[in-house]
């Protein structure tokens, strides 16, 4: 009889160390982060160039979902009667199926501005 309780002891151990988590998420703040370093956005502005070919070629340069193609004056007609302003805006809050900030979440507003102005030059 013994024997059987000390079996089960063994075995109620080995269950609960099975049972612990495989491991643990730190926070930053916590005090298992202290001397983290957290990987931030970029360091610097992108140029345009780089964004445009990160985030928004893949939609602007086949014309997804109606979206103006680069260099094509007509497809952009429409868009640039409602002014510049209103197309900051809509790179930076979406529209339609674009979503806001085009997919680059950290592209900061400036960046986005630029990117459309580097889209609005090239149908020059």
């Amino acid at each position: 009889m013994l024997s059987a309780f000390a079996s089960a002891a063994t075995s109620d151990d080995d269950i609960r160390e099975r049972l612990q988590p495989a491991g643990s998420v730190c926070v930053v703040g916590d005090s298992c982060a202290a001397g983290s370093t957290v990987a931030s956005g970029p360091a610097g502005a992108r140029d345009a160039a780089t964004i445009y070919q990160t985030f928004c070629v893949v939609c602007h340069a086949t014309g997804v979902s109606e979206s103006p193609i680069l260099g094509n004056a007509e497809h952009w007609a429409t868009r640039i009667a409602q002014g510049t302003d209103a197309l900051y805006q809509n790179s930076i809050n979406g529209l339609n199926v674009m979503p806001p900030r085009g997919t680059c979440m950290n592209c900061s507003d400036d960046e986005l501005r630029s990117t459309v102005d580097f889209m609005l030059d090239a149908l020059d």
